[in-house]
């Protein structure tokens, strides 16, 4: 079995109230269990039952989240442990309750490369819907059952599946690209819209069904993307996203890079985001290297996550109110966004990409006079918000145009996997940050916003409520920054400072050993999750024992709640579905990854 961290260092025991709850399932329905170095209940299940251990999971609570599905190829493994199902390739689901205090549950299945097979679990959970055609696409498992199984991140006329470990990784690792004149005209081919390969339907009863295709350079898409209307008069009668377009193989690009050159890349997943999305990376490389990161460390980076929360909350503030026909609010707060990069690159010396975070730490310490810019930035930004509150909040064609309006319940949002602003604005007081705190953020103080209706404007008012929120967190830091080091003194926390890299051989060559082939970190896997901008965004990484991650599994917010779409968008106008988009806040890069 794998090596179990301390229950110290996990925050959690190693079996949870899920993990009892399927430790008690017949016995033909569980193969075994694992121990993980994350503490996650990790249970194998045969391919047969896992829709009935799904279920019975399911059942046992009224708030149980399908967190992610995704696969991993095993086939090239050097240490895998012994004793575990032989398997080709690894279908992992994660669970999450919101029931109480947090308590996740991982579930395998294996399967061979010669019958990549599994019944689907839409059956269960809707979301699972475009998880598993990620899966089928990317890795080529294949999910019977499944209502649409179609490529979703690659072209239509794609071969292979980029995420097996015999697929190239680059386009230099393939004779040169050409395109004859067939392959131009069965590209072309594979573009064209056909209503019945989108589930879609040409007439009623009544009439012929109109088509719309918006995007995918639509400006109210907010990125690269497109939305299949299927109109009756003014009615939306059904709309199926189509994403990809922004697909640049980031999971992949992570077994190419060692664990500390990867972060950069983290930056640009969801590129209003910043350095929140170096978080859950390095979280999860120092869970499996065992590094403890120093307060001062730990308080910065709670720091910088939440003005970057401030400057994602800022692009969704003023862009959802210009789509909705507002235009001067968006230059107003867009300014005080640039306020916020203002800070931010005085500290860090990057704006919106400063992959700051290290693996044990920050890249540099905080500079003189931080504190001066810091205070004079909380001061300025409350009375502008009240401003915006009396100039877009109140203002009575905005709550037309958003009161009532794609409206999901608390029970949808699980079903669906929707976190973050858009799960409490149902209602739900459930936040990461308070939940399962990480970093630090037990010990300070603020509240969880929450609204009622679960409509766009109650989306829009938790946002707005998040960043009064955001303030306090960091008055916090500002007011009880500890002193001490920025980073972790820890073999595997690279490179060395810089002042003493040049003092002593040693030194030395941990650095040129680092830099070169980066710290080799044990072997094992883990989850970590944070409480991003738009919702939880998780790592699933597991190490072989070397300098690369043999897979990173990256599941963002965005990805899982832009395909609650159709729902919100039946039965609406088209007017409305812009507010909708609007509401969800999301970014292609987030979503295509």
């Amino acid at each position: 079995m794998s090596e179990v961290l301390d229950r110290a260092e996990s925050g959690r025991a190693v079996t949870g109230t899920m993990g009892a709850e399927v430790a008690a399932l017949p016995p033909h329905m569980i193969l075994m269990a694992e121990e993980t170095r994350d503490g996650v209940p990790t249970y194998w299940v045969s391919r047969g039952q896992i829709i009935a251990v799904l279920k019975a999971v399911k059942a046992a609570g009224r708030l149980r989240m399908l967190f992610d599905l995704t696969a991993v190829d095993e086939r090239q493994r050097q240490t895998r442990t012994p004793g575990l199902p032989d398997s080709d390739f690894t279908v992992v689901y994660q669970i999450t309750s919101f029931d109480g205090p947090l308590d996740d549950l991982r579930l395998k299945v294996a399967v061979s490369a010669d019958d990549p097979t599994l019944p689907t679990a839409t059956v269960v959970w809707p979301n699972a819907n475009w998880l598993e055609r990620e899966a089928w696409d990317l890795m080529g498992v294949v999910f019977e059952g499944h209502p649409s199984l179609r490529r979703i991140m690659t072209p239509p006329t794609w071969v292979g599946h980029p995420l097996r470990k015999d697929h190239y990784a680059r386009a230099t690792e393939r004779p040169p690209y050409t395109l004859s004149e067939d392959d131009v005209f069965r590209e072309q081919e594979a573009l064209q819209f056909k209503p019945e390969e989108w589930g879609m339907q040409r007439h009623s009863e009544n009439s012929d069904f109109m088509f719309l295709n918006v995007g995918p350079n639509h400006p109210s898409v907010h990125g690269v993307f497109r939305v299949m209307l299927q109109l009756e008069g003014e009615n939306i009668v059904d709309a199926v996203p189509d994403i990809g377009y922004h697909h640049r193989g980031a999971e992949k690009m992570a077994e190419r890079q060692t664990w500390h050159s990867y972060i950069p890349y983290t930056d640009r997943v969801d590129y209003v985001g910043g350095v929140m999305n170096n978080f859950p990376y390095v979280m999860g490389v120092e869970k499996l290297a065992g590094i403890t990161i120093p307060p001062r460390a730990q308080m910065i980076r709670i720091m910088l996550s939440e003005f970057f929360r401030l400057s994602s909350h800022l692009v969704f503030y003023g862009t959802m109110v210009q789509d909705l026909g507002q235009l001067s609010p968006v230059f107003y707060i867009f300014t005080d966004r640039e306020r916020v990069f203002e800070i931010i690159e005085k500290i860090c010396g990057f704006r919106m990409h400063p992959a700051f975070f290290r693996i044990g730490g920050v890249a540099m310490d905080l500079p003189k006079g931080w504190e001066g810019e810091v205070k004079a930035f909380l001061d300025y930004l409350p009375p502008r918000l009240a401003e915006y509150d009396k100039m877009v909040m109140q203002n009575p064609l905005f709550k037309a145009r958003t009161k009532g309006v794609g409206i999901y319940s608390t029970e949808e949002a699980i079903d669906w996997g929707i976190t973050g602003p858009g799960l409490r604005a149902t209602g739900l007081e459930w936040d990461y940050r308070k939940k399962a705190p990480y970093s630090g953020y037990e010990h300070i103080p603020f509240e969880v916003p929450t609204a009622a209706n679960g409509d766009c404007y109650d989306r829009a008012a938790v946002h707005i409520e998040e960043m009064r929120q955001s303030l306090k967190i960091i008055r916090f830091c500002l007011e009880n920054m500890p002193e001490g080091p920025y980073k972790a003194e820890h073999p595997l926390a690279m490179p060395p400072p810089k002042p003493r890299t040049m003092h002593d051989i040693e030194t030395l060559i941990h650095h040129f050993v680092g830099i070169g082939w980066g710290p080799m970190i044990p072997t094992g896997e883990v989850r970590s999750c944070i409480e991003a901008t738009k919702g939880l965004n998780s790592y699933y990484l597991t190490s072989d024992g070397g300098g690369m991650s043999y897979r990173t599994r990256i599941r963002t917010p965005s990805f899982i709640h832009l395909q609650q779409l159709p729902l919100l968008a039946r039965g609406a106008s088209i007017a409305d579905l812009i507010a909708i988009i609007g509401s969800i806040d999301f970014v292609m890069a987030d979503v295509d990854r």
